[in-house]
């Protein structure tokens, strides 16, 4: 049973600020040890859902650029070099996250979600899109890649 149940669950916030308090004074008796090894968990996860979003919406992106190359504007490439940019920093900051880019089924969920996002935003059928990424990470991550446009059918 944790120590302090009550303090985390009815306010986060003042719950670390009391644990933050607690491990400069030693007072390692009295810390919440469960909900703090929770806390440090969920950012290792948060940080790998950050990095997905960012890929996401990059792959939206390259695709929506791809697809509808009559629809293309200096929005969709500043946020496609924006993205990609982003992603190298993060990949820099922390490289653990690379591992993740080794992961299919984090590609899976990346992909997943870069095309429901296409789909949303271009208003073209949903099976149009490839039902895996075309690109290798290189490409992606590739300041000099642009996918050439598609004829549809």
């Amino acid at each position: 049973m944790s120590a302090h149940p009550k303090s985390y669950d009815n306010d986060v916030i003042a719950w670390a600020n009391e644990q933050a308090r607690l491990l400069r004074a030693g007072r390692f008796d009295a810390l919440d040890i469960e909900h703090i090894a929770d806390e440090i968990e969920d950012v290792g996860k948060s940080e790998q859902r950050e990095l997905q979003n960012r890929m996401a919406v990059l792959l939206a992106h390259l695709l929506k650029w791809q697809y509808q190359p009559d629809h293309r504007g200096s929005s969709w490439e500043v946020t496609i070099r924006h993205q990609r940019e982003a992603i190298s920093r993060r990949l820099k900051r922390t490289p653990s996250l690379k591992a993740s880019l080794n992961d299919p089924e984090w590609w899976a969920d990346a992909w997943g979600d870069a095309r429901s996002d296409a789909f949303k935003e271009t208003g073209l059928p949903s099976n149009q899109f490839p039902d895996l990424c075309p690109w290798a990470l290189e490409q992606v991550m590739s300041s000099e890649f642009w996918p050439a446009p598609l004829l549809l059918k």
